[in-house]
């Protein structure tokens, strides 16, 4: 059994991914404009955040998944640095909460390295 934060951890980037298939416009405002196929992208990315999670919750396959997700936190680096500077790309989200996404995303970063 593993703690309940890891469980945590996991339903949010099942979700996290799940959504991409739901809300997929959204996904793809955000995308920079230098990243090629973007709504190909943004499924790979739901799928590979699912996937992730799910090995997060298995024993033989933890540390790949967290790994995993530490490496989709840094590739999504480049789309916050996007949504900062395109208007369009921010959602009309307010600055100070695109700015909060950069020590969040470190923050989830820290957490998937607890399970690695």
């Amino acid at each position: 059994m593993f703690p309940w934060h890891q469980y945590l951890l996991a339903v949010l980037f099942i979700a996290a991914g799940f959504n991409h298939f739901r809300k997929p416009k959204i996904y793809e405002r955000m995308m920079p404009s230098y990243i090629p196929w973007h709504s190909s992208m943004v499924l790979l990315t739901g799928i590979l955040e699912m996937i992730f999670g799910f090995m997060l919750i298995t024993t033989d396959s933890q540390s790949l998944g967290a790994w995993g997700i530490i490496v989709l936190l840094i590739l999504f680096i480049p789309v916050h640095i996007h949504m900062l500077q395109n208007k369009e790309a921010s959602l009309k989200m307010p600055k100070w909460l695109l700015i909060a996404r950069f020590p969040i995303q470190l923050g989830l970063m820290y957490w998937a390295f607890l399970y690695s």
